[in-house]
């Protein structure tokens, strides 16, 4: 098996990582420009949305699929597939000649892009020891959170200077490069053992999983956190673009950084888990949240900036820890345990525009916020009866 710091371990490493990079990348660059679909398209600010969430809804769906195939015929091959299908639908996008096209193309990407992420930590678990396991799963997260973050900006700056087609022709073909990278890189698999695909045996899972109080209410602390932290940007774009701000899509993007103070919650959350409880933790990424939330209803760019620098950290603690929780607390099949937590997750993003936007509608960041609001209160209430089955455990225990 491949040993840390080798040869071996920095390609396949960094071959994950590119190719996660070409996942999220693709995932969020119409975020930023998401004014600019409106506007040429004609079409609303939750239509506009809609180009981004419906590619989280295909890929939360599709990764519970994925994860059983490459159990039965291996991790490499469909991986390199589905990045190749990435490529070819940001290249289809260039030539989208009317909203519906567009998003027909995004619902088709939004399936190659789960391929990846279910199946990258399965590849690691097959060819790295031990201890070679631990440090490259922290690595490929990172390349997530990079992935998403230069999405976004890639989003912002290609699209103020070269407009929708650009953007996507350039990240076709950033897509291209990166994808043979990664043909060449990734070690082909040596320890990988194949089982029969039993989808009757995988539902039974996925519904003792569901079953299981701790895991349900986890998924939902997880997935309606980002039903509300990701559509947030959504909207804020918006508000940034139209005066007094007056913000072009290539600073909109630079907004994103924000996320970078979740980087450190998350890095953090593992010994706030230990030292006040993981339940207690998604509490606290809660009300955080909506302080954050609260900041940005001050007229002013610097505010809005710390509001959501706020939200970043909050919300991070809540799905790290909320992440966590479910591979701690899933009696058996840990693997499709965590690929429901995503499914609920991504589920949670593409749903989440359509319950924003009837506040957006009426009050338009106001009411956002208030809609937030409302929503993180009953996550409170998830994570409180969380707290209640922990310390109900732990007493059972004693």
């Amino acid at each position: 098996m491949i040993a840390p710091h080798t040869a071996a371990f920095w390609r396949a490493t960094l071959a994950l990582c590119l190719g996660s990079f070409v996942v999220f990348a693709n995932l969020y660059v119409t975020q930023p420009l998401l004014p600019m679909i409106a506007e040429q398209f004609g079409v609303s600010a939750l239509q506009s949305s809609v180009s981004f969430t419906i590619s989280t809804f295909t890929l939360g769906i599709s990764l519970l699929f994925y994860g059983p195939l490459s159990d039965a015929i291996g991790r490499k091959g469909i991986m390199l597939l589905t990045m190749m299908g990435i490529t070819l639908t940001t290249t289809c996008l260039a030539f989208a000649g009317d909203y519906q096209s567009l998003l027909i193309l995004r619902a088709a990407q939004g399936f190659f892009l789960a391929g990846l992420p279910a199946i990258a930590v399965a590849y690691m678990s097959d060819e790295f020891n031990a201890d070679a396991l631990m440090i490259a799963v922290g690595i490929y997260i990172s390349g997530n959170s990079l992935g998403g973050i230069g999405g976004r900006l890639l989003g912002g700056f290609l699209g103020e200077n070269f407009g929708l087609i650009g953007t996507f022709e350039i990240m076709a073909l950033l897509s291209l490069s990166l994808t043979l990278a990664f043909a060449w890189l990734l070690p082909a698999s040596k320890g990988f053992l194949p089982k029969p695909l039993r989808p009757k045996s995988m539902l039974h899972q996925l519904a003792a999983h569901l079953a299981n109080k701790r895991l349900l209410l986890s998924y939902l602390i997880g997935g309606l956190s980002f039903f509300i932290f990701v559509n947030q940007y959504s909207f804020i774009t918006f508000v940034l673009k139209d005066s007094p701000y007056s913000l072009s899509a290539q600073f909109i993007g630079l907004l994103f950084l924000t996320y970078l103070s979740g980087t450190y919650a998350s890095a953090i959350s593992g010994k706030l888990g230990k030292r006040y409880s993981q339940p207690v933790c998604m509490m606290a990424g809660t009300v955080i949240i909506m302080l954050g939330s609260a900041v940005t209803l001050v007229p002013s760019m610097y505010a809005i900036i710390l509001g959501l620098l706020i939200n970043a950290f909050g919300f991070f603690l809540t799905h790290s820890t909320a992440s966590s929780w479910v591979s701690l607390n899933a009696k058996s099949g840990k693997a499709s345990a965590s690929s429901l937590y995503l499914t609920f997750y991504y589920l949670g993003a593409s749903t989440g525009g359509i319950y924003l936007n009837m506040f957006w509608q009426r009050a338009h960041w106001a009411g956002v916020v208030l809609g937030s609001w409302l929503m993180l209160l009953v996550i409170l209430a998830l994570g409180y009866r969380l707290r209640r089955l922990h310390g109900i455990s732990q007493q059972t225990s004693l």
